[in-house]
């Protein structure tokens, strides 16, 4: 075990208004008071809080640390090292596929390469089987994390409308709308109000004026490809940097391969690899942040003599209720140039039908998201998820500025046979691979198509002719659910493992319900809340440890 100088810090390039102090040291022998696996969109604000509270707290990230300035570019092709491209395998009756899709890599996670809508949880999405007998409660309500949103979307300066129709929160937002609105955007509004279909512009975590020293956006178009100037929030941008002036330290390129527990069954730190060379760290509390397919591969792959199954797998539920949400892109053809590469991807919205409607005989539903689609990206997509090739893909392409489309973003319900597993196939730190399994139940397909058929009601109503569907999914959650009963969940309200006290998992997997709508701002208000928990109670929580 190699114990002596095995990382350096990646960040000292990237801005040197908050790094010049920052000093090389040796890990491996001084024990801190929280490391964090994973500096995504939770693992972003839980450094930046505990380290703010004083805490000791190292931050181990697998990917780079990004500088927005040299490592993003206006090129799709170039962006997809941003996102975890290790090998995943997958099976189930609709195989999800992996990539840009559902995972980062680098310090920032997804919030790098995410569009940046930036949608609160309904109240309903929180007690969907008290309300519409399908799916479990939350350990947690809407209020619970009500002045969390508020807190978050005042902090980012989240942009919206004056009047946001649906849920419980309805404006004003903190800086004004995005103006002026794309042309995919303008037709999908036109559609909704043809139809009576109510739409506003979209909440999104852009800058619509200057702040901190950050530009507004100029409707450069690649969100998804890392935004250059910075307008666009990322916790790599935002909270990393002030994570560490306050003292964080934050070790990059170095994969976490198990956790360390001691005699006592409790965690002790973390051992991980960087440059081929195996390292600990040790710590008062563990956080896994590393999102749904490596933080359920983590803790499986940490299984020793006291958790032959497993960490935090007393209840064999780990992995297990993974839910992406359906995210079909629907096309169609207009008359007139629409040009979907320009201007930030969402915005304009609908969630006219996100709560449940017993005549359209499923339960639960979905958002609507005017979606751009860079020309790469969406030839991709038809070849590799549509099947749709040779003379009819090129007869598309060529005619590509004249298509527009709508994303739908809609709830799929936990099953337990929804799971990533262990296979038996090794990767290069000679772990077993993640093995990804999902199928879509009766009432997603049901919700899929209704979706489906009201995305093209609203083109029709604006002038176009339904074109092709992309069929795809986005934004997985679930495989560490929350809940108050150790023997059918994994966390408790407060993200701390039920099994070992000083183990907690905070991330899009102790999501029990993925509800209708994009998840960041939910992620990031549970890491909150997590956050402000473990400050409140670190002496309980670090006497445990010792």
């Amino acid at each position: 075990m190699e114990n002596r100088d095995p990382v350096k810090h990646h960040c000292d390039h990237y801005d040197d208004r908050h790094y010049d102090n920052m000093k090389h040291r040796k890990y491996g022998y001084k024990e801190v008071d929280v490391v964090i696996v994973g500096l995504g969109a939770a693992g972003g604000v839980l450094i930046r809080d505990l380290a703010k509270a004083g805490l000791s707290v190292v931050g181990i990230e697998a990917g780079p640390f990004w500088n927005p300035q040299t490592d993003f570019a206006s090129d799709e092709l170039y962006a997809q090292r941003l996102c975890w491209q290790d090998t995943r395998l997958t099976t189930g009756n609709d195989p999800l596929q992996f990539g840009a899709n559902n995972s980062g890599r680098g310090v920032g996670g997804g919030t790098v390469h995410f569009t940046g809508v930036f949608y609160r949880f309904h109240k309903s999405d929180f007690m969907t089987h008290s309300l519409d007998s399908v799916g479990t409660d939350w350990p947690i309500s809407y209020e619970d994390l009500a002045p969390y949103y508020h807190k978050i979307e005042h902090e980012l300066k989240v942009s919206g409308p004056k009047e946001f129709p649906w849920g419980e929160f309805h404006g004003p937002y903190p800086y004004p709308e995005r103006e002026p609105i794309s042309a995919n955007a303008q037709i999908f509004r036109q559609g909704c109000q043809a139809l009576g279909i109510r739409s506003t512009t979209a909440p999104l975590a852009i800058l619509s004026a200057p702040f901190n020293g950050r530009p507004p956006c100029i409707n450069r178009g690649f969100c998804n490809q890392g935004c250059l100037p910075n307008a666009k929030f990322s916790t790599l941008i935002h909270h990393i940097p002030e994570a560490l002036r306050y003292g964080a330290e934050i070790l990059t390129d170095s994969m976490v391969t198990q956790i360390l527990v001691d005699k006592f069954g409790r965690v002790s730190g973390v051992e991980f690899i960087h440059d081929g060379k195996e390292y600990r760290q040790k710590a008062k509390l563990v956080i896994v942040s590393a999102f749904v397919i490596e933080t359920s591969r983590l803790l499986l792959n940490s299984a020793c003599s006291k958790y032959p199954d497993g960490l935090a797998n007393s209840s064999g539920l780990v992995g297990k209720y993974i839910m992406p949400h359906s995210g079909h892109d629907v096309y169609a053809k207009f008359d007139q140039e629409i040009r979907l590469y320009k201007g930030t991807p969402v915005m304009a919205v609908s969630q006219d039908f996100y709560e449940t409607d017993p005549n359209r005989g499923f339960a639960r539903g979905y958002s609507l998201n005017a979606h751009g689609s860079r020309p790469v990206e969406m030839a991709g997509n038809m070849a590799a998820k549509a099947g749709i090739w040779g003379k009819e893909l090129r007869e598309i392409m060529l005619e590509y500025n004249y298509y527009a489309r709508i994303t739908v973003v809609g709830e799929v319900l936990p099953n337990p046979n929804n799971c990533v597993t262990l296979s038996s196939e090794k990767d290069e730190y000679g772990l077993p691979r993640a093995l990804v399994s999902f199928s879509y139940g009766d009432n997603d397909r049901k919700l899929i198509a209704h979706g489906i058929a009201k995305c093209n009601e609203i083109f029709e109503a604006a002038g176009g002719t339904p074109a092709f569907v992309i069929p795809d999914t986005a934004h997985l959650l679930g495989g560490c659910r929350m809940g108050k009963d150790p023997h059918d969940s994994v966390v408790n309200e407060l993200c701390q493992s039920h099994d070992i006290p000083n183990l907690f998992i905070c991330d899009a997997s102790v999501f029990v319900t993925s509800g209708g709508a994009n998840p960041t701002e939910t992620i990031i208000a549970i890491a909150s809340r997590t956050a402000d928990y473990i400050i409140s109670q670190r002496s309980e929580l670090f006497s445990r440890a010792n």
